[in-house]
């Protein structure tokens, strides 16, 4: 997100000497994404960032595919994932392909004894259920229901839960993500057509700089594969720091929804952007206001993309039986539409308080093993009246 933000205490030019109390130098660190090319922060830490003690055996979490070709409507019930008290461990992929990773998760318990680094992608947790604090050197982001945390590669962090009951949508690019393009000036500002703006991101507060030699495990994700790492010093050792490249939130219920006369297209409800797909928000919205308007969605017919609608709240007109934290793909090569009865239903209908996230990614998704285990194997039919 091309904001410059900045805590705590920097140096007055970088690449310059800054000195501790004692005289020491504190250890600059520059993050940078693509090369020197893309976004990049400066951090100064206590410590040097390299203070490796030891190195474990890496361990995978390669998701395991159960159904790699498919042409087949599905419904996932996602509520079906059953909590688990650790963060990693309850992280369960459903839908994969080369540019994402899509997945569930119900943990119970904070990170306390490890931290985490995903190497390898960009993360977008929507907290569909629970209130807690994401922690990392740059600082703490509070969140809530409905927030998306996105949280950039390379980025060492905790979540710590206010209690137990926690549900979270989590999406893995393998691309950075960014805001659509299309929102955008020349500039990099969001523009007046967009449906946020900057003061809509909540960006890090309350920079604690945690002076601390010891023992830190540190599990960090590259290429499927988990390694335990134990580093002689805090992560969290942070004195200061400033850029574009931190973690940052904005919540669903932020986003402004675009209206017409007639049906707009899903490309106004789009959010954020990744490598060959595209995340949505459906909001709470006006309904079309053309006096011989039909509000439900016409039928679709995908032809270079897959959609994934993830349900979190309110009433969906377009289809019945919806439960919070449903999945549904509609894979490309065959259409979709609005569920029997509920087109001529729709009409003179003038709001809708539908809440959902969708993803449209440009390669085939696959499904994990996890995702056949929660699936409603008769979705298929449910355009038979």
């Amino acid at each position: 997100m091309p904001i410059y933000h900045t805590l705590g205490s920097i140096p007055h030019k970088r690449h310059t000497q800054f000195r501790k109390p004692d005289g020491s130098l504190y250890a600059e660190e520059l993050v940078s994404t693509e090369g020197f090319s893309s976004l990049y922060s400066l951090v100064y830490h206590a410590y040097p960032p390299t203070i490796v003690k030891e190195l474990g055996e890496p361990y995978s979490v390669e998701p395991k595919i159960a159904r790699e070709k498919h042409l087949k409507h599905t419904s996932l019930i996602g509520f079906n994932i059953k909590p688990e008290d650790d963060y990693l461990q309850s992280r369960k992929p459903v839908l994969v392909n080369s540019d994402l990773h899509i997945s569930l998760a119900a943990p119970r318990k904070s990170m306390t004894d490890y931290f985490y680094k995903n190497s390898q992608a960009d993360e977008v947790i929507f907290i569909h259920e629970g209130t807690g604090t994401l922690k990392t050197g740059f600082g703490k982001l509070k969140f809530e229901y409905g927030d998306y945390l996105v949280i950039p590669r390379g980025t060492i962090y905790q979540m710590e839960f206010d209690g137990e009951q926690n549900r979270l949508f989590i999406v893995e690019s393998f691309s950075p993500i960014r805001t659509p393009k299309r929102y955008r000036n020349q500039y990099g500002q969001l523009m007046e057509h967009a449906p946020y703006c900057e003061r809509d991101i909540k960006r890090p507060t309350d920079l604690e700089t945690h002076d601390e030699k010891g023992d830190f495990k540190i599990l960090i994700k590259k290429q499927g594969l988990i390694y335990p790492y134990i580093y002689g010093t805090h992560p969290f050792d942070f004195v200061g720091w400033d850029g574009f490249h931190y973690p940052w939130a904005f919540s669903i219920h932020d986003f402004e929804p675009i209206t017409g006369r007639v049906h707009q297209p899903p490309p106004v409800h789009q959010t954020f952007e990744g490598h060959n797909f595209v995340i949505c928000s459906f909001v709470p919205r006006k309904f079309d206001y053309h006096p011989l308007s039909i509000p439900a969605p016409y039928n679709h017919s995908n032809v270079d993309s897959d959609e994934v609608l993830y349900y979190v709240d309110g009433d969906f007109m377009s289809r019945k039986h919806v439960v919070k934290g449903q999945i549904t793909l509609h894979p490309g090569g065959i259409p979709h539409g609005p569920a029997p009865g509920s087109v001529e239903k729709s009409i003179g209908k003038e709001f809708t308080e539908e809440l959902a996230v969708m993803i449209d990614p440009f390669r085939p998704l696959m499904l994990t093993e996890d995702a056949v285990n929660i699936e409603d194997e008769n979705y298929y039919k449910s355009w038979i009246s």
